[in-house]
């Protein structure tokens, strides 16, 4: 890892102003703006970003209750893979309230270094605000980014991870060609996404997301509206199948995706050679 990744931790805190010099992991103005690139079944940067600050002080209690805990098994399944590979530096992209990058800590020995990204200032607050309450979140740092355009150098990360991320990007083959840059040679992605279930599970899981989440949503964050986006963009999403294929256009090799309750989600591992 190069001695320079650690400057990540010199911008936490604060929105990027520039890069610091061409040793520096940081790549200048790359994160004062969204990537204005369209694609048709994709959402809009902006929109999704001002959703998730509509709904970012309760985001993580509506995740808790809308899957019935189910989500805290996955990002620790997710955590656990990414401990196997011993990584020095690891970076959360769209890391929202930072949900993978705490859980990353208790898994990592603490000379780890765990950065989580988001393009949203108000779940980075919240990300923040829960380091603060924990133990040993001292390796942690957030800080604002887009994963259209990363602020990172070229094979200067040992390991990525995103959580329901990459059906929110607003060009998802920019966003993988990002991932596969940053990643250092022999490091790995690891992709936990909503995916569509197995045939016999496809019934209930989608007159559940049609009718009882969105019900659900209003009454506990108050926005019906982005709890509908996420029905939609879920029933839209690709399968694993063609997720591995994207991975692989990308750049990435030994693609392997892995499903988790009926497959509901997806973790996709996908390493760069």
């Amino acid at each position: 890892m190069p001695q320079n990744a650690f400057s990540f931790f010199s911008f936490c805190n604060k929105k990027i102003r520039g890069a610091g010099g061409g040793g520096d992991c940081l790549r200048g103005n790359v994160l004062s703006r969204l990537i204005a690139t369209k694609v048709f079944t994709m959402p809009e940067g902006k929109k999704v970003q001002r959703m998730f600050a509509r709904i970012a002080s309760r985001y993580d209690l509506a995740n808790c209750l809308l899957s019935a805990g189910a989500c805290r098994h996955w990002t620790r399944v997710l955590a656990d893979l990414v401990a196997r590979e011993s990584p020095q530096l690891v970076v959360d992209l769209a890391t929202g309230s930072g949900d993978v990058a705490l859980e990353l800590a208790k898994k990592l020995p603490p000379t780890t270094r765990i950065l989580g990204v988001d393009f949203c200032e108000e779940m980075l607050d919240v990300a923040r605000g829960r380091r603060a309450k924990i133990a040993g979140g001292d390796n942690v740092e957030f800080a604002f980014g887009d994963c259209m355009d990363l602020p990172l150098d070229a094979d200067s990360v040992d390991a990525l991870t995103i959580a329901y991320g990459i059906r929110n990007f607003e060009n998802r083959p920019r966003g993988l060609r990002e991932m596969h840059r940053v990643l250092r040679r022999g490091g790995k992605a690891f992709v936990l996404e909503f995916t569509q279930p197995a045939r016999a599970f496809s019934p209930f899981y989608f007159l559940y997301l049609k009718f009882v989440l969105p019900l659900l949503a209003r009454v506990i964050t108050g926005d019906k509206n982005a709890y509908d986006y996420l029905t939609s963009s879920i029933e839209a999403f690709p399968p694993k199948e063609k997720i591995t294929q994207e991975l692989r256009a990308a750049g990435f090799e030994n693609v392997r995706a892995i499903g988790l309750t009926f497959s509901i989600v997806a973790i996709h591992v996908a390493e760069k050679k």
